[in-house]
């Protein structure tokens, strides 16, 4: 018989997989995907950051972000210029800004649902104790 800690880590795998499958539904209908809009707001949040850094704020390596930042030069939605030595900086252009605000609101209503069934000092209480787990593994505490 699986331990509560293993029911434990599967049912946070569990919800975030299902978050994730609901926002990709979701993104995807609006014409963007969970990967494309993880790497505007990466961007929006850090103009000018490298591909690596980039890459580092959306979980993924620095190659499969490259090919993400191509796919989305392609599209019409960031500029990538060339930066001090061999770094390439990252920018939103206006498309590119609009659809985040649209990916943004759509995120905001599914995570809404998602969350809803959760009160207020129960979505708080969910924050603290997953961010106590990052910041503990960020800290070398684990």
């Amino acid at each position: 018989m699986l331990n509560h800690i293993q029911h434990l880590g599967r049912a946070v795998k569990q919800a975030q997989y299902r978050q994730h499958r609901a926002l990709e539904t979701a993104l995807v209908a609006a014409g963007s995907t969970l990967a494309q809009w993880d790497a505007l707001r990466a961007i929006g949040r850090m103009p000018g950051a490298s591909s690596h850094d980039l890459a580092l704020a959306t979980f993924q390596t620095d190659q499969a972000f490259g090919t993400l930042a191509n796919r989305l030069v392609t599209q019409g939605l960031i500029e990538r210029r060339p930066g001090e030595g061999r770094r390439i900086e990252h920018f939103l252009n206006k498309q590119g800004e609009r659809m985040l605000v649209t990916a943004n609101e759509i995120a905001m209503q599914v995570l809404t649902d998602k969350f809803g069934v959760l009160n207020a000092t129960e979505q708080k209480q969910l924050l603290k104790l997953l961010s106590k787990l990052v910041e503990a593994e960020d800290t070398g505490l684990e």
